[in-house]
């Protein structure tokens, strides 16, 4: 059994991680979050302890370890902004880090990161979750199997409507969040990067605060990308279910299904994490170089191969 801190237990994504700390097996001792509506808690770890001030949880963190109750993993959960702090913290009290994507919001951020892991010996885990869902790793096998040279026309379309809400907070934060592609795009554009081979060139045809599209030339792709936070861009027909998502991939006109086998990703991580193998800062680093290069491109308007969902916006 190991020993888990965590930061950012009041997240909208902390209880993944709380239920895969327990479906592994393990024990969270303490958790840190300046918000206190964590009674989420109650249904994994009454016991452990939490803290609304991070010089208070370093102290107890730092006791822990000298009374022999060490952190063997820090989860991290926190604005995108923070991860490389608490990362930095994770490691230089002994601890492996479990850190939400995106792990950094800066290319550079990863070199000083590894840097950081060769002085303290402890290691960086990512959570990369499609890499691990069974319809995902069936495509990589299936394009692996196929033609060596051919190159795929891919459409990646996802819309996940926020409230007013999302741009006072913040994700609606440039500086904070790294925008739309980076706060709800990244894991795309990772898995596709993982499947289709490395970016050859990197387009930007919509930037705004609540929705960006480009295309992205892999080596063995060429993807038509769209992203936003906006219900208006919601396809009608969706709209009529009374849904507020709409996710897509389509590959050569085909759609790819991967709406299900979501539930257990992040335990599966955290089982892949604990054997050793989970997803270090090298495999990260292509997602946010990407993503960087998305945020700071000029920005082309609707001109070239731009997708479908652009037109909606003119």
């Amino acid at each position: 059994m190991y020993n888990f801190g965590l930061i950012g237990v009041a997240g909208f994504i902390a209880p993944r991680h709380l239920k895969a700390i327990k479906d592994t097996g393990n024990n969270l001792l303490a958790a840190l979050d300046k918000h206190d509506c964590v009674g989420i808690m109650d249904s994994h770890f009454p016991n452990a302890d939490f803290f609304v001030e991070f010089e208070r949880f370093d102290r107890h963190i730092d006791k822990l370890k000298r009374q022999g109750a060490k952190i063997d993993y820090v989860s991290i959960c926190t604005p995108n902004y923070l991860h490389d702090s608490h990362i930095r913290f994770a490691l230089r009290q002994g601890a492996d880090a479990i850190c939400e994507k995106p792990i950094v919001l800066n290319p550079w951020n990863i070199d000083a990161l590894q840097e950081i892991e060769r002085e303290t010996g402890k290691k960086v885990y990512t959570v990369l979750q499609l890499r691990l869902h069974p319809a995902i790793i069936e495509l990589k096998k299936k394009i692996e199997e196929g033609p060596k040279n051919k190159v795929y026309d891919i459409d990646l379309t996802y819309i996940t409507s926020r409230g007013r809400w999302y741009g006072i907070s913040w994700k609606g934060d440039t500086q904070k969040s790294g925008g739309v592609a980076t706060n709800i795009g990244v894991h795309f554009f990772d898995m596709l990067t993982w499947i289709f081979g490395n970016v050859k060139s990197n387009l930007v045809h919509i930037s705004e605060p609540h929705k960006a599209a480009g295309f992205l030339e892999l080596e063995k792709a060429r993807v038509r990308w769209f992203l936003s936070v906006d219900y208006n861009d919601i396809p009608s027909e969706i709209k009529s279910k009374g849904q507020r998502t709409f996710r897509s991939i389509a590959i050569e006109g085909k759609e790819i299904e991967f709406s299900e086998g979501f539930t257990d990703l992040h335990t599966n991580t955290y089982k892949k994490i604990i054997e050793g193998k989970g997803f270090g800062l090298e495999e990260a680093r292509q997602s946010i170089q990407t993503v960087y290069s998305i945020r700071n491109a000029q920005v082309l308007g609707l001109k070239g191969n731009y997708h479908p969902f652009c037109t909606n916006n003119l």
